[in-house]
């Protein structure tokens, strides 16, 4: 995970007070006289590392309320969201070796609505990607990611309340996605209404409807998941976690490795090997394999598809790429 050095954090400000009687005594015994160096985590202005010099202990901190994101009663919101969420997933059981969410540690409202958890140690998803596209060993990635698809199977199924899932909020989702690319102007009107009738034709199909609704990551990005031995899967920034169908985690997963290997490629099939890879480890972890993954595989391409549309709408995304992107994604799309 890439960091850029900041400094040392003010004995005067409460954050230091904050970080040194509240938090840190739940990892280890504070010192008398911490010093805190800073660190921002991969380019992002409101998630930092905090590291006592002098005890070398580590912890996280998230601001939800920034000079970016101004809305207080919002950032308190998302603040509460993702503290009860990190405690509900631990409570299910993920808080071990293999299978691993970060320890919330403390939440502060009057502190630009600080979040803190534990810091684990690992390398990300995106970093493994990166790795193999460099030209380094694909068994890597492969074993990754049958970690991975263990880590989510469990984080899935033990989930599961018996209720069918509501295939209509993800075509709602869709929809959002559809209007800001019309509003960037990154599709045209003919565009937006091939996207609408692709939609209904993905709602009509009953295998959209079969499965029950599980608890979902809901961001599940190769930037939030971490790995660290053997099969361990650690995983953190469950904000956006909600009851849907599993396939909204393993088909961006699938979505997010066709636009790793085909922005650095140029091939649209690259990613194809580890995708097919990824689905069948993740379908062993049912009585029936092979139903299961046909039942996976059969709802893919539409979570693949949004997930392209959705990293399509990001403004840091060259107009050609992003042309490339919708492409695709309407290619997924087709496939109902």
């Amino acid at each position: 995970m890439s960091r850029i050095y900041l400094g040392h954090l003010s004995e005067h400000d409460p954050l230091h007070g904050y970080l040194q009687h509240d938090i840190q005594p739940q990892i280890n015994a504070a010192s008398g006289s911490s010093k805190y160096r800073v660190f921002r985590l991969n380019g992002s202005n409101d998630v930092y590392l905090y590291e006592d010099r002098n005890t070398g202990t580590k912890v996280i901190g998230k601001f939800f309320l920034s000079s970016r994101k101004k809305d207080a009663a919002k950032a308190a919101s998302r603040l509460t969201r993702e503290f009860d969420n990190l405690c509900m997933m631990r409570d299910f059981g993920l808080a071990g070796d293999q299978h691993h969410v970060v320890r919330p540690l403390g939440r502060n409202y009057s502190m630009n609505a600080l979040l803190v958890t534990e810091c684990c140690q690992g390398e990300l998803l995106s970093e493994v990607i990166l790795e193999v596209i460099q030209g380094g060993d694909q068994g890597k990635l492969f074993h990754k990611l049958t970690a991975l698809a263990y880590f989510l199977s469990a984080f899935h199924n033990r989930t599961a309340i018996g209720v069918g899932v509501e295939f209509h909020q993800d075509c709602d989702y869709m929809d959002r996605l559809t209007n800001k690319l019309l509003e960037i102007r990154a599709i045209g009107g003919d565009d937006a209404r091939e996207l609408y009738w692709l939609r209904d034709q993905w709602r009509n199909q009953p295998r959209m409807w079969e499965d029950q609704k599980v608890l979902v990551h809901g961001d599940a990005t190769p930037e939030n998941f971490m790995f660290g031995k053997g099969l361990q899967v650690i995983t953190f920034d469950l904000e956006r976690t909600k009851r849907a169908d599993r396939v909204f985690d393993t088909g961006r997963i699938a979505g997010e490795l066709k636009h790793f290997f085909m922005r650095a490629t140029g091939n649209k099939d690259a990613a194809d090997p580890f995708i097919g890879h990824f689905l069948w480890e993740y379908a062993c972890h049912f009585p029936n394999r092979d139903s299961a993954f046909q039942s996976i595989t059969g709802r893919t391409p539409f979570y693949m598809g949004i997930t392209l549309l959705r990293i399509a709408r990001n403004s840091w995304i060259e107009p050609e790429y992003r042309q490339r992107l919708i492409r695709e994604a309407k290619a997924c799309l087709r496939r109902f």
